[in-house]
């Protein structure tokens, strides 16, 4: 914004607009208000928007009021026809009109699109670098069977970032497998409670499937049914659970599928059902999970 003819307040107005909104854009996504006291809409606004500004801090979101009545050489410089007017500002140009969004949800849904599109600098972004190829360690210890390293790992992991979806699903699934269920579910119960993410409900499933199944020291009168009568499929689906109890996901899901085979409307579909608790446990992503579904979907369509 050129200075040259404005009047001395204009002049510091262009000043203060330039050290707080068009500075920090640089790296930051400025949130501008422009309102005025006059303004009932704006004072109906303005709790929503500071809180969700607030709440996105740590992603790299800042807001700046702008009184129309104290700045109207900025309001005009933006055009504004009517207040409340809400610009999304990164690196000195407005990169969205955020007018239209009056709630909480619909502020925070346009904040998440321009957070994913934009090369935003934040605290957050920065620590999920830092902790990245941490997350990967512990993923590695678990998918391993080294089940006390992993938690050991992700709770210094948690420590650090103590509302991690990621974190908290790795340590939730390898307090899991150490077979301590209440601990879990404690991890859980700790993040907020409108979290979504696909990774906690991965470490729920994983809760639930343990939850249903326990290890067996012997499977070896359950696998003489089996064998003796290959239709007993209480026997069969029983050995699953046992298997998967015990670690064996391979032998488990053999057996599980083995029973869609033979007779995929046994127990209203017990099997299928159980396989498919298997996947959400194990993730559905994950390669193994893949294998098993191409499996699945030749049994069901041959």
């Amino acid at each position: 914004m050129a200075t040259l003819g404005l009047s001395d307040t204009d002049k510091a107005a262009v000043e203060a607009f330039r050290r707080d909104v068009v500075e920090p854009s640089r790296t930051s996504l400025v949130i501008v208000d422009f309102w005025a006291e006059w303004c009932g809409p704006c004072k109906q606004l303005t709790p929503v928007i500071e809180k969700v500004c607030a709440d996105y801090a740590a992603k790299g979101v800042k807001l700046v009021k702008v009184n129309v009545d104290d700045n109207g050489f900025i309001a005009s410089q933006f055009r504004v026809q009517s207040i409340p007017t809400v610009y999304a500002v990164f690196q000195g140009q407005p990169v969205a009109d955020l007018s239209q969004a009056r709630t909480e949800g619909q502020l925070k849904q346009y904040l998440d699109q321009l957070l994913a599109q934009l090369p935003i600098e934040s605290d957050e972004k920065a620590q999920l670098q830092e902790i990245a190829p941490l997350i990967a360690m512990g993923e590695e210890l678990l998918a391993g069977g080294e089940d006390e390293r992993a938690v050991s790992v992700f709770g210094q992991i948690a420590e650090m970032a103590p509302d991690n979806v990621e974190v908290a699903s790795g340590l939730a699934r390898a307090l899991v497998a150490l077979g301590q269920l209440d601990e879990a579910e404690a991890v859980l119960a700790a993040l907020p409670q409108d979290v979504k993410h696909v990774a906690i409900d991965q470490a729920r499933a994983a809760i639930a499937l343990a939850r249903d199944v326990r290890p067996v020291a012997d499977l070896s009168g359950v696998a003489a049914k089996v064998a003796a009568d290959p239709d007993d499929h209480d026997a069969r689906f029983e050995l699953a659970g046992g298997l998967m109890a015990n670690g064996d996901r391979d032998a488990a899901a053999d057996a599980l599928l083995e029973i869609v085979r033979r007779d995929r409307a046994w127990n209203d579909g017990a099997a299928r059902a159980q396989l498919l608790k298997i996947f959400d446990a194990v993730g559905l992503e994950d390669p193994w999970v893949s294998a098993q579904r191409r499996k699945l979907s030749q049994i069901l369509f041959s």
